[in-house]
């Protein structure tokens, strides 16, 4: 009896990780979960928006309200259940110690922390300390990495290119830094209110490098307008830089992803050729 409870157990949680952990791709059931959670996420988001314009929100509050609920128990049940089959990886295998080194994982604390705010709501009563969780629930779309595979394959070409991401960086708040000095010490004297110091003339940097330019804040000096006009030229090409990089790591990934698909002596799609050979052995077991 006592074995086959122990079978029992054994199957449920390996069929529970392979469900929330494994491939979503390798069973129907995995798919439906991953397609429940994408669209749960989405209608969280589109809940946290809509309910923050006030007349929405004086009519059908309850119902955001009931529908938080339901989705943070949903979030709550999935939370514990990756955190119960995770000993199932070689990794986590110890019941205790395994399961605490999992919790501390980027994306269990990503998952900890869209839930985390239901919870602690009904131990403040701190109303900014409410605002504050209130908008932690926007966390949840992290989660989109977990189920969506484009958001995967976005983090991935950021992992790829995290050397060349942060060089330039690096760049940026170097000329963001040098700007903003250069700045201050040409236009503070006539502008003492707008330029007052090095972090307020940071505004003035920002919005030129990425060419927003609000029209707030702007030189009236020749010397300050000619700075004004070289940072702006250089931001069009520094902000270009991130762009390109991870562009170019989208078309490696997936000239990678479209290699490993195909077969490098005939040049037929795996899937294809997978197909192929399950019909011939079918016409070999069958006549």
């Amino acid at each position: 009896m006592s074995r086959n409870v122990s079978n029992i157990y054994q199957r449920a949680i390996q069929r529970t990780f392979s469900v929330l952990e494994g491939d979503p791709a390798a069973s129907r059931l995995a798919r439906a979960v991953n397609a429940l959670f994408l669209i749960l996420i989405f209608a969280n988001l589109a809940g946290i928006v809509i309910g923050s314009v006030k007349s929405i929100q004086t009519s059908y509050g309850p119902w955001f309200d009931r529908f938080e609920l339901v989705s943070v128990v949903i979030f709550t049940v999935e939370y514990g259940a990756r955190l119960w089959c995770c000993v199932v990886s070689r990794r986590y295998w110890h019941p205790i110690t395994g399961r605490a080194r999992f919790a501390l994982t980027p994306m269990l604390v990503v998952d900890l922390a869209a839930i985390a705010p239901f919870y602690l709501s009904f131990v403040s009563v701190d109303l900014i300390f409410l605002r504050v969780l209130r908008v932690l629930r926007l966390l949840r779309i992290a989660r989109l990495h977990r189920y969506a595979s484009a958001f995967k394959l976005l983090v991935r070409v950021i992992r790829t290119k995290r050397e060349e991401l942060v060089l330039t960086m690096s760049i940026t708040i170097v000329l963001l830094l040098v700007s903003s000095c250069v700045m201050y010490e040409v236009e503070t004297a006539v502008q003492p209110e707008k330029f007052a110091d090095i972090p307020t003339t940071m505004w003035w940097a920002i919005c030129t490098l990425t060419t927003v330019g609000y029209g707030d804040v702007y030189p009236i000096t020749g010397l300050g307008r000619l700075v004004g006009a070289i940072v702006s030229v250089l931001g069009i090409g520094i902000f270009a830089l991130p762009t390109g990089i991870i562009g170019a790591g989208l078309v490696e990934q997936l000239d990678k992803r479209s290699r490993s698909l195909t077969c490098p002596h005939c040049g037929a799609r795996i899937e294809n050729l997978h197909k192929v050979t399950d019909g011939t052995k079918e016409g070999s077991e069958y006549g």
